[in-house]
C-alpha cells in the first residue's frame, strides 16, 4: 500500500496546499491498485491508522524554511526525524514524527518516506492558495508522480480529468447548490 497524504487546514490560506494537491492528483491520475491519495486535512495523532501497514508514504504539507514562498523541498524519513518532536500547541498540530515514531516502535510503519513541502506565503484565515503556492502546485504533482515510478507505481492521467472537488474555494452559492 502506498499513500499520499495531504495535510493542512484548508481555511487557512496556503495551509490547505497539501489537501489541494492531493485533490488534484486524484482527479488528474489513475493510480495503480494499491495507490491512493487522500485529503486527510489536519489529523493531528489520528494520523497514525493513516501510515499502519503502507510500505511507502507520501506526505504534502507547508514546511517552515528559509527561502522565499513558493520554494519546494523534499524530505525523507531521517530528515524528518533528525530532531525530536516538538511541544504540541494544538490538536491539530500534523504530530508527524509522533505518528511515524509510534508506527516505527509497533514495527508497522512505511519502508518509505519522503515529505514534498511548499514554503508558505500566507497561513491566515482564508480559502485561496497564494499566487507563488499555486504556482508551485504542478511541480508538486510532478515530483509526487516522480516518487510513486520510484516506488514501482505507475501513475496515468485520466483520459477524462474529473473535478477535484476544491468545496472550501468554491463559491458559495455554488457549495449550496450541490
Amino acid at each position: 500500500m502506498i499513500r499520499v497524504l495531504g495535510l493542512g487546514n484548508v481555511l487557512m490560506s496556503d495551509d490547505g496546499f497539501g489537501p489541494y494537491v492531493a485533490r488534484v492528483l486524484d482527479a488528474l491520475y489513475e493510480f495503480p491498485d494499491g495507490v491512493e491519495a487522500i485529503d486527510i486535512g489536519t489529523p493531528g495523532l489520528d494520523l497514525t491508522p493513516y501510515l499502519l501497514n503502507t510500505d511507502a508514504v507520501i506526505f504534502l504539507d507547508t514546511v517552515a524554511s528559509s527561502g522565499a514562498p513558493g520554494e519546494t523541498r523534499v524530505y525523507n524519513r531521517a530528515d524528518i526525524l533528525r530532531y525530536a518532536p516538538e511541544t504540541r500547541t494544538g490538536g491539530h498540530d500534523p504530530a508527524l514524527k509522533e505518528a511515524l515514531l509510534t508506527v516505527d516502535a509497533a514495527g508497522a510503519g512505511p519502508k518509505t518516506v519522503t515529505l514534498i513541502g511548499v514554503l508558505p506565503a500566507s497561513v491566515a484565515p482564508g480559502v485561496t492558495l497564494s499566487r507563488p503556492v499555486s504556482e508551485a502546485v504542478g511541480l508538486v504533482v510532478q515530483l509526487v508522480i516522480r516518487e510513486l515510478a520510484r516506488a514501482g507505481a505507475v501513475a496515468l492521467l485520466r483520459s477524462v480529468p474529473r473535478d477535484p472537488q476544491i468545496w472550501w474555494a468554491a463559491n458559495p452559492s455554488q457549495v449550496l447548490a450541490d
